[in-house]
């Protein structure tokens, strides 16, 4: 029996259409003439797709208990028995009820495949096993269902169906993807427009990446060395050097003159560290490749053209862009062939594109000798010249002549350079004067003595050794200052790098001390300020060895640097002094924002003070002057004063009264709040009774508030009372800003380990500029109150829930309004405080 196919749809998020183009390939097939069979779907409710179930043959669901509840599922035996020639399976990392053949829907699809009938089927990208921690981190949801990647790789044909983000978000703001009770938290949440573009390119991706392995993979089998152009893949080679700009550019638009053209840009890094390109022309080009939309690569090899072309070939490259040589005619011929000729000549069938450049054709100049002289090749220098000068006059007397004399001096003078540019100036002159004693007694009359017949002949010997010392002088002076410059180099680096680490935010003393411990390669650096081992650790990076540390510098009066690891060269202080010049300018601009921070600390306290006394004038003379006059009413008018009147009188003192006790609670809740004082009850509380006893403390009714409280969400950890308080008084906000013939609509949801309380209005809200302002006490923006209060509602509300360990968050409505989201965290399923992944979003369209 033929092994049935199968055929996924593959959607970035619920409400794409994958369920909808799966009924609409089922009816294709059944016009065509196959027999085709509903083996199960999920329209969630959503009329488009009941609509296009009508007219084909659906397989009644197997009913399975489970805990008192009936749960519907595929029922497998009845689709073996009916053999369609195609069944449809919606959501195929479904889990099914306990007490059916299979733990999972994809095991079903299995069987049915096994039987030999075609599948197609329907999955979501957050529920493939690989990717669900990636998922989580974009939505903050924790998907249950999953789906191994090997099933999904497996299938004979995936699709994408895929739907652009603000088309997804129109579609369910129009109320096609979930019930209008959902639109809302769903919008604000999960369906946020950064998530779906997060997850579109997801999905995207995962099937790119499974296309390219695919095409991989039939190569392999069939013995396919050469790269096939299904796309234009350009390779652009970056040195950091100025001509890095222009390649790219020119790589760019190479890759764009395709449909699905690809940039890769790669740099090769030699192993033993050392680099010729400055960091941050890496860096700018780096992110000029990222800006056009392509990639960045590093890679190490000493081998330049080798890492090159082996690069280009892991990737399928089709094509290379490399720039002329920015060396001159004279480096070439004293080296040999550049990067670029011999990335050309062992390129194969890769294209490639030598691209000129402004800094192409370099004036003459001698092949650089690098590295300074190091006691290793001092030590070489005096090797060579004791091994090498017997040898030199071995071979010279061996060969000598009557007219090779100048050749001989000229042999010993090569020997003497040699000597200077492996070992420097010492080894050097050593070989110098031996080779100048060597000659006078092999090669100059008498022979065999170390005495010269001829003056001239000793000014030529004088002037030989002189000549000599002078080149082994000028090597070393320029090893001198190679070493010179590299500690300049280096110094440039640290500092750019830590300005560098300031720039994107990073806390600058923290950086300068990781900074510094990487520099000297120590076990540990940290800034302490007090002697001893009881001094303040202000940082550390590293962890920090038992005992005394190798290296102290100080700072400043107060703070001293301490490094744990080798002792310190005299050499490397200076840039140790460097470190400490840095660090204690970032710990005098630590002090001075810290007493700018004071400052606005009072300018700001001394602005919420003249609020309050602005408040207080006018928002507790109008209750006193009531309730002074009703009470003055009442002593003056005695008996005079009808049963009515006297009444009145009595309601308006009260109501007066009132006002003022509650202002006064308010005041002092947000003193203790600026004074963290105030005390928090922590309970378990259920938000549905939060808000019913806030509607009836308000007084409110169906005609005024609608409710949407999900029953299933998990109760929150909080403060009752407060968060009946917080309840209040947006539901009082709420009510007062709506319009005439609108209602305030409450709706509960569980999201990312957090139940959320909304209050919707359709008010006027609140422009962006302005919401934090709404947070400020004394303020009076949008939905607070804006006739009677001290404006403290919101502020209050807000450090309650604070608090309480939540959020509180303004947000637009739907069609115009504002929406105040109390998010709380919810009581995980063993009763403690941690995150519910039960209650995301599921389903699919």
């Amino acid at each position: 029996m033929a092994q049935g196919r199968l055929r996924v749809l593959l959607g970035a998020a619920p409400g794409v259409g994958k369920t909808y183009a799966m009924l609409e390939e089922g009816r294709r097939l059944r016009d065509e003439g196959a027999d085709v069979v509903v083996a199960v779907v999920e329209t969630h409710g959503r009329a488009a797709t009941a609509a296009m179930v009508e007219g084909l043959e659906v397989v009644p669901r197997r009913v399975v208990r489970h805990r008192g509840v009936e749960l519907t599922e595929l029922d497998l035996d009845a689709v073996l028995a009916r053999r369609p020639d195609v069944a449809l399976v919606d959501e195929l990392a479904h889990t099914n009820a306990p007490g059916t053949a299979h733990t999972k829907r994809w095991q079903d699809v299995d069987a049915l495949l096994d039987a030999g009938i075609d599948v197609v089927s329907t999955v979501n990208i957050q529920h493939i096993e690989s990717l669900n921690d990636v998922v989580e981190k974009i939505t903050g949801v924790v998907q249950r269902e999953t789906i191994p990647d090997a099933v999904l790789r497996a299938a004979d044909q995936v699709e994408v169906v895929d739907l652009a983000p603000q088309a997804l978000r129109d579609r369910l703001a129009g109320g096609y993807v979930y019930p209008a009770e959902r639109i809302d938290a769903a919008l604000s949440n999960y369906f946020r427009l950064g998530n779906l573009t997060a997850l579109r390119e997801l999905a995207l991706l995962w099937l790119a990446d499974e296309v390219d392995a695919a095409l991989r993979l039939y190569r392999t089998e069939h013995g396919i060395d050469s790269p096939w152009e299904a796309r234009e893949r350009v390779v652009v080679t970056l040195t950091g050097g100025p001509e890095g700009e222009t390649l790219i550019r020119r790589g760019a638009r190479i890759a764009a003159r395709s449909a699905g053209g690809q940039l890769l840009a790669v740099h090769v890094t030699r192993q033993d560290g050392l680099r010729g390109a400055a960091p941050g022309a890496l860096a700018h080009q780096r992110a000029l490749v990222e800006q056009l939309g392509g990639t960045y690569h590093q890679v190490v090899g000493d081998d330049v053209p080798r890492a090159l072309v082996e690069f280009a070939t892991a990737v399928d490259a089709t094509q290379l862009v490399i720039g002329v040589s920015r060396r001159g005619w004279l480096a070439t011929a004293l080296s040999g062939p550049g990067i670029g000729a011999t990335v050309t000549r062992e390129a194969g069938k890769i294209d490639v594109h030598v691209v000129n450049h402004a800094a192409a054709g370099a004036r003459p100049t001698l092949p650089r000798i690098g590295g300074a002289l190091t006691p290793r090749r001092r030590v070489a220098g005096f090797a060579l010249a004791v091994v090498g000068g017997p040898l030199l006059t071995w071979l010279l007397v061996a060969t000598r002549g009557d007219d090779t004399a100048s050749t001989d001096v000229l042999a010993y003078q090569l020997l003497v350079v040699l000597v200077a540019l492996v070992g420097g100036a010492w080894p050097a002159v050593y070989a110098a004067v031996l080779s100048g004693l060597t000659i006078d007694y092999f090669f100059v009359e008498p022979y065999r003595t170390v005495t010269v017949a001829d003056p001239v002949q000793l000014m030529t010997l004088v002037l030989y050794v002189v000549i000599a010392v002078l080149v082994s002088v000028v090597v070393d002076r320029a090893a001198r200052t190679t070493r010179a410059a590299h500690r300049a180099a280096a110094e440039s680096e640290l500092l750019a790098t830590v300005a560098g680490s300031v720039l994107r935010g990073q806390d600058a003393v923290a950086a300068l001390v990781g900074r510094a411990r990487e520099a000297f390669g120590m076990t540990a650096a940290r800034l302490v300020v007090g002697p001893g081992p009881a001094g303040t650790v202000l940082a550390s990076d590293g962890e920090v060895p038992p005992g005394d540390p190798s290296t102290t510098v100080t700072v400043d009066e107060r703070a001293a640097l301490e490094l744990y690891g080798p002792p310190l060269a005299a050499s490397e202080r200076r840039l140790l002094n460097v470190i400490a010049v840095q660090l204690r300018a970032a710990l005098e601009h630590s002090d001075l924002a810290s007493a700018a921070s004071e400052v606005d600390h009072l300018t700001e306290s001394d602005r919420v003070r003249s609020a309050l006394l602005s408040a207080l004038s006018h928002d507790l003379r109008r209750p006193l002057s009531a309730a002074t006059a009703a009470v003055g009413g009442l002593r003056t008018g005695g008996a005079r004063l009808s049963a009515a009147d006297h009444a009145e009188l009595l309601d308006t003192a009260d109501e007066s009264l009132r006002a003022l006790a509650t202002l006064m609670t308010d005041l002092l809740d947000v003193s203790r709040l600026d004074a963290g004082v105030l005390a928090f009850a922590r309970a378990h509380v259920d938000t549905a009774d939060v808000v019913l006893v806030a509607l009836d403390e308000l007084g409110l009714g169906p005609d005024e508030v609608g409710l949407d409280l999900d029953l299933d969400v998990p109760p929150v950890v909080g403060d009752p009372v407060l968060l009946q308080r917080v309840v209040v008084n947006l539901l009082a906000n709420a009510t007062r800003h709506a319009p005439p013939g609108t209602r305030v609509h409450v709706a509960t949801s569980a999201f990312a380990g957090t139940v959320q309380i909304r209050v919707v209005d359709h008010g006027p809200g609140i422009p962006r500029e302005r919401r934090d302002d709404v947070f400020v006490p004394f303020q009076r923006l949008g939905d607070t109150d804006n006739s009677t209060g001290l404006g403290l509602g919101l502020a209050l509300s807000k450090g309650f829930v604070t608090g309480m360990g939540g959020t509180l968050t303004p947000e637009d409505t739907p069609g115009g309004g504002l929406t105040m989201v109390v998010a709380l965290p919810a009581v995980a399923a063993d009763g403690t405080h941690g995150t519910d992944g039960t209650h995301g979003t599921e389903g699919a369209a």
